[in-house]
């Protein structure tokens, strides 16, 4: 998905430098973002604001990239996710889908079949372990359906923090922050939280935005992570939020252009 038309660099530049000219909904939001020690909290909450409403607007339909069709499937297709593309889950997870419809066939599955059919995914050994041992403690603690409540599916093998809430968000409709890479990186750059730690930087976005809009902007966060604030090169020149970002135009591609 490629985001809808963004502000000219020039523009984007003229808002980092502190122009007023902005105007608009988060009034003093628009100004350039301060560094986050310097930022009253008043201050970071309305230009979170101000990043969410741009986000959300620019990326309408961002959701789950994963294929499934009920929260077990989502929860095996997030297993698997780790370190390895959405796509490529996606062509997997079709075969392995029709023959463990269920919690019991994947836990009754031959482990060497199972390793055969997500093999392309990776770490086959680990993840084969981590999806017969969640399938199994569904059986055993939850007659096999996928609980809801976070401290339940953080117990489960292979579910940490952002799969629970991932599942809680896409597979329940609960609010839930789905703290992956794309989000980390771009919550550090934007000044909203001063950790790398997942865990904090939850609590400190949950701090930062109404709860009704968590799902929402992770997504929102993801797709813009991948297609324009990406890990090497952000294209700070094509960004929607570069003047409300402290880290716009920082980085070694943009100073080597200034010096010509």
């Amino acid at each position: 998905m490629t985001p809808r038309k963004s502000p000219r660099r020039n523009a984007a530049a003229a808002g980092a430098s502190g122009s007023k000219g902005a105007g608009g909904r988060a009034g003093g939001a628009r100004r350039k973002a301060k560094a986050h020690g310097g930022e009253s909290a008043d201050a970071r909450r309305d230009r979170a604001g101000e990043i969410a409403r741009r986000l959300l607007d620019t990326y309408p339909d961002a959701r789950c990239r994963l294929a499934f069709d009920s929260p077990f499937h989502l929860l095996v297709a997030a297993i698997l996710a780790a370190q390895c593309t959405d796509d490529k889950v996606n062509e997997v997870t079709p075969s392995l889908f029709a023959e463990a419809p269920a919690p019991r066939d994947l836990a009754d599955m031959d482990w060497r079949h199972l390793e055969s059919l997500i093999r392309p995914t990776g770490f086959y050994h680990n993840k084969r372990k981590s999806l017969q041992g969640m399938a199994e403690a569904l059986l055993k603690h939850h007659a096999g359906q996928v609980p809801r409540e976070m401290d339940a599916l953080t117990a489960l093998p292979g579910v940490a923090r952002k799969t629970a809430n991932m599942i809680r968000a896409v597979a329940f409709g609960l609010p839930g922050l789905i703290c992956d890479t794309h989000v980390i990186r771009l919550s550090g750059r934007l000044g909203l939280t001063d950790t790398d730690r997942p865990e904090k930087i939850e609590l400190d976005l949950a701090a930062l935005l109404p709860e009704e809009k968590w799902s929402a902007f992770s997504h929102a966060m993801l797709f813009h992570g991948r297609a324009v604030c990406q890990a090497k090169k952000p294209a700070c020149d094509a960004c929607i939020v570069a003047d409300l970002c402290p880290s716009a135009y920082q980085f070694p591609h943009f100073r080597k252009d200034a010096r010509g």
